[in-house]
């Protein structure tokens, strides 16, 4: 287990920790929650020992491993599979090991066996596949990819070494809806403990079973996911605050009673006695409701419908087209999500509506009048670094004071500190909520957001819920983020194989259907076998390779060490101990020559049901 005693820390000479304890128990997922800026990534780098504690201890059983995510996976020619590989360190260095000792390769053998190294590349494959890369994009080099696309790497890579204690810092901020489904039921599945710092409701329901709450400087562990654990707060707000009321009463009365006989003669024992009792009493105060950021959408006119409408539309790049076929129609009270695997489409799509890209045929009408808001994350990356948030408002305003622009960043929760500090030295979420500013000044009729609460916490993101509710705008909707897609969509367009179509069920049922690997449409007959991909039918014939190269090692050493006990010297007289040595090194390579047949005909027969499919 995990053992938290009294820990305390500051730093640049402000306390995060004071004598904050806690227990992790083995094999428990644990969401690390807190407000931004509390200590949470601080905690993990206390737990890796990457700081020193000013007092109190960490305590970790002896050989366990931590993992987590590196910043980023450096932009090398090594393809993903074999960069996620590597990352199981002890099966790399027994893969590399180069040895003529029979005895040490019957050890090497076995151990490889024993931590199932020979299925491994399926492993690293299947956990790529899950985070959104195709079986040709995981022969590629990492070089070939972007710094987001090379954080799923990171993930996948430690996901695979499956550390005894994983600690995740915001996962899902890199993944889309798919992917980040996928990691959920991967980590409730995780055989080892997880901690995962996320502002991400739905993650932290369904693959976590207790919240760790940083506040104050301290630690709370609560049991269950974190519905239970704002219940169990909002409970024990409600009754704090009545016996708050209650002493607050208490108090008063007494007090009342001082004030009136402090002076008498006759009362003076009396007034003392309640003032000693006033003194004594302690403070009750209820647990602080986290304060929820607001956003200040402006309503826009209201337009006639349709406010964009599509007519057997195509859209692509250099006259390729990536959707086909579009007749879709979008009014001003529409909330929709779109849905679908990285790739097919989706941010195609919300180019077009934008009028970043045109069609290559068909036709797209939009209302005379209208005005789209774009929020996108790679436009948060492209914020000025050097300019303050005033300045990047004055730039879009130029004719407007300052002290009417100031109400505006207000009103996204970038008050009077933040509107005069340079975007560089900016918290992600403070980023983003500058963006989301940008994109809806204007008063859009029509909002499309991409990811938009990647870097929010929790409040945030329960404020932009409100503010999309309360929005008399058209919404599209791209997120990772249940939550969200549950609380403001009311339709769902599915885009897939180059086409986009109104998905009939709810988010629940992609959900399952998703991780269940079934297809999301209707079509799909559950009662028939499922055609068999060329990227699955080279996995399985990749592993019958190599059960095949360990085999034809194993009958080589076993052929080598038959040779030497059919040695006639070796029967001389005073050799007795040397035959025990050889007899013992040929029987553990025998047995393991019975498991690598057993993983060969295991895979020969995976292989021959799937080419009979």
């Amino acid at each position: 287990m995990l053992r938290i005693d009294d820990i305390s820390f500051a730093m640049e000479g402000r306390p995060l920790f004071d004598g904050a304890s806690a227990v992790i128990p083995d094999g428990h997922k644990v969401g690390l929650i807190g407000r931004n800026g509390a200590g949470k990534t601080t905690l993990f780098r206390l737990i890796r020992g990457e700081l020193a504690l000013e007092s109190g201890s960490i305590g970790i059983p002896r050989g366990s491993r931590i993992g987590g995510v590196a910043q980023e996976v450096p932009g090398s020619e090594v393809s993903l599979i074999d960069t996620v590989l590597a990352a199981d360190t002890e099966r790399a260095d027994l893969m590399a090991e180069d040895t003529d000792d029979p005895s040490r390769i019957a050890e090497v053998q076995t151990r490889l066996a024993d931590i199932d190294a020979w299925s491994a590349e399926a492993r690293a494959s299947s956990i790529l596949k899950g985070l959104g890369f195709t079986h040709e994009e995981q022969q590629m080099p990492c070089s070939a990819f972007s710094g987001g696309w090379r954080m799923r790497v990171a993930l996948a890579a430690v996901l695979f070494s499956a550390p005894d204690l994983l600690l995740l810092d915001e996962p899902t901020n890199y993944l889309d809806l798919e992917g980040a489904l996928w990691l959920e039921n991967y980590l409730a599945r995780y055989p080892h403990t997880v901690i995962i710092i996320s502002h991400d409701r739905g993650l932290l329901n369904r693959a976590v079973g207790a919240i760790l709450h940083l506040e104050n400087q301290n630690l709370t562990f609560y049991q269950g996911p974190y519905d239970t654990f704002a219940r169990t707060r909002a409970e024990q707000r409600a009754v704090l605050a009545a016996e708050a009321k209650k002493q607050d009463l208490r108090r008063a009365h007494l007090q009342s009673f001082v004030d009136r006989f402090r002076y008498k003669a006759s009362k003076a024992k009396q007034a003392q006695a309640r003032i000693k009792m006033l003194e004594k009493m302690p403070s009750i105060t209820p647990p602080e409701e986290a304060a929820r950021t607001r956003f200040s959408f402006p309503e826009p006119e209201e337009l006639s419908p349709p406010i964009i409408n599509l007519e057997d539309a195509s859209v692509g790049y250099d006259g390729k087209p990536v959707l086909r076929k579009l007749t879709l129609r979008i009014d001003q009270d529409d909330r929709i999500a779109l849905l679908g695997r990285n790739g097919e489409g989706k941010s195609t799509l919300s180019k077009l509506l934008s009028n970043r890209l045109q069609v290559i045929d068909g036709r797209i009408n939009r209302a005379r009048k209208l005005r789209i808001g774009y929020f996108a994350q790679h436009q948060v990356d492209e914020l000025h670094i050097d300019e303050t948030p005033l300045q990047h408002l004055q730039r879009e305003r130029p004719e407007t004071p300052p002290s009417r622009l100031r109400p505006l960043l207000a009103g996204f929760g970038l008050m009077a500190a933040q509107a005069e500090t340079v975007v560089g030295k900016l918290s992600g979420g403070q980023k983003a909520r500058l963006s989301l500013l940008l994109a809806t000044l204007d008063a859009p009729h029509l909002l499309i957001l991409d990811e938009p609460t990647n870097h929010l916490d929790i409040e945030s993101r329960e404020g932009l819920v409100d503010a999309l509710t309360a929005y008399s705008g058209a919404v599209i909707l791209v997120s990772h983020d249940m939550h969200l897609l549950s609380m403001v969509a009311d339709r769902l367009w599915l885009v897939k194989d180059g086409h986009v179509t109104p998905y009939d069920d709810d988010l629940e049922t992609y959900r399952k259907l998703l991780l269940s690997s079934d297809k999301p449409e209707k079509q799909a007959k559950a009662e028939k076998p499922r055609p068999v991909t060329r990227e699955q039918i080279l996995t399985l014939r990749a592993e019958l390779r190599r059960n095949e190269d360990r085999l034809e090692k194993l009958n080589a050493m076993r052929d080598k060490l038959a040779r030497k006990l059919a040695d006639p010297e070796l029967y001389e007289p005073g050799k007795a101990g040397e035959i025990v040595v050889w007899q013992k090194k040929y029987a553990e390579v025998m047995d393991g020559l019975d498991r690598a047949e057993a993983l060969w005909m295991s895979a020969q027969e995976k292989l021959d049901a799937a080419e009979a499919r």
